[in-house]
């Protein structure tokens, strides 16, 4: 069953009850809502969504660590749920500003990594000026308050 995702966010109606072309989302928690990315980059892409409005991943501080491993979590719960139980073969990441189209943290969920094609591969890139891992993005967050 489709959920609708709650809150002012540009995700609006991408998930709601009724709209058959419009991705379900496999699945809702109070504070995170996941669903098919519109634009498959994977045999598995889903977007990880809080349903409060975050800005970018750039704009998160280490307060907000809790938030983006929960967002990792379900994420590999929703890929276990879809039947894809290889989680070694998973890329999870945010686009890093200004390389993103949605200034609202999401994050991307694609599996199996070994099946991007080329053009995926380029744009969902470890270790580039545009795409940040979730490991990566913790670590960094974690790294800026030791710092502080």
């Amino acid at each position: 069953m489709c959920v609708s995702v709650l809150g002012a966010s540009p995700w609006l109606g991408l998930a709601v009850p009724g709209q058959p072309q419009q991705p379900c989302a496999p699945v809702q928690y109070d504070d995170l809502v996941c669903f098919r990315d519109i634009r498959p980059g994977a045999p598995h892409h889903y977007l990880v969504v809080p349903v409060e409005h975050m800005g970018n991943c750039k704009t998160l501080k280490a307060e907000h660590v809790p938030v983006v491993q929960r967002m990792v979590e379900v994420g590999k719960a929703v890929l276990q749920r879809n039947n894809f139980n290889d989680l070694n073969d998973v890329r999870m990441g945010f686009h890093w500003p200004p390389f993103c189209s949605i200034s609202h943290l999401h994050l991307h969920v694609l599996a199996p990594a070994s099946q991007l094609g080329f053009l995926s591969r380029l744009v969902y890139r470890i270790n580039s000026y545009w795409f940040i891992t979730a490991d990566q993005l913790i670590e960094r967050l974690q790294t800026e308050n030791a710092a502080s």
